[in-house]
């Protein structure tokens, strides 16, 4: 099956990766050895999947699309694949084991959701390296006081260590993306690396202190906290979210021990 045969579709966020040179890119920051269960998210053609069987690995298949699925089915090196023909959000990872890494040229449609559900079982993977929209990446990566800072900043960098490695441009796919990508590498914090806090709770107050993001903290996490409470923490009530670090939102819900949300427009 090639690029001629198979007509990219809309409703998978199909982009099909095709220049060498970024591939090798890919696969040099990557290094993957065969010892290692390395899972492909969405193969498309093959464009990272054929240089891995050339060396001789085995891989493991997330595929939503039948008529790639059936191409992988009757590939030459097919005993070598583990197909997995499902929604990738669907998906368990726990199944697994431990010790797996991740590749993978990821639908933009459902990157920052399949990277939330990927937090729940980061203790189990050794690395992912990712290509995503650009602005995605942008965001995933910045530092409190920036625009692109956010929620998912906050979130992602609680769970993982993130670095953006390289741009890439719309001409690189086929058919050409209206937006500029970047590939990205993730690695697991372990708990020790972790602001000590309640995942749960962190993500809870982060929404709720981003949910009104011009909005000042004594406003969005209002009831959530005495005037005590922020003197107590050292933090200024007057601050916008955007201007708190990891650390200080760690600390912000370490204090706050059974928080109501607030309706937005309140």
């Amino acid at each position: 099956m090639s690029t001629s045969t198979h007509q990219p579709r809309k409703r998978f966020g199909q982009h099909f990766l095709n220049d060498h040179g970024i591939i090798q890119s890919i696969l040099s920051a990557c290094h993957p050895l065969k010892h290692q269960t390395l899972i492909e998210i969405g193969p498309g053609l093959g464009a990272l999947t054929q240089p891995l069987l050339d060396r001789g690995l085995s891989l493991t298949l997330i595929e939503l699309d039948r008529d790639l699925v059936a191409h992988w089915q009757r590939h030459p090196a097919a005993d070598r694949l583990t197909l997995i023909a499902a929604d990738v959000l669907t998906v368990d990872f726990s199944q697994f084991g431990n010790s797996w890494r991740l590749l993978g040229n990821l639908p933009y449609n459902i990157s920052t959701p399949l990277l939330f559900h990927l937090a729940t079982t980061a203790t189990h993977m050794t690395d992912a390296h990712f290509m995503l929209q650009k602005e995605v990446v942008d965001r995933l990566v910045a530092a409190p006081g920036t625009k692109d800072y956010g929620r998912l900043s906050v979130m992602l960098q609680y769970h993982f260590h993130l670095e953006a490695l390289f741009d890439v441009p719309p001409e690189a796919f086929s058919p050409p993306p209206k937006v500029n990508s970047a590939v990205i590498r993730l690695i697991p914090k372990t708990p020790g690396e972790q602001p000590s806090c309640d995942p749960q709770r962190l993500s809870q107050v982060v929404a709720q202190a981003f949910s009104q993001r011009r909005k000042m903290l004594r406003s969005t996490l209002k009831g959530w906290l005495t005037d005590k409470d922020w003197e107590s923490l050292g933090i200024d009530p007057q601050r916008r979210a955007e201007t708190l670090s990891l650390a200080e939102f760690a600390r912000l819900s370490a204090r706050i021990t059974a928080p109501q949300v607030v309706p937005e427009n309140s």
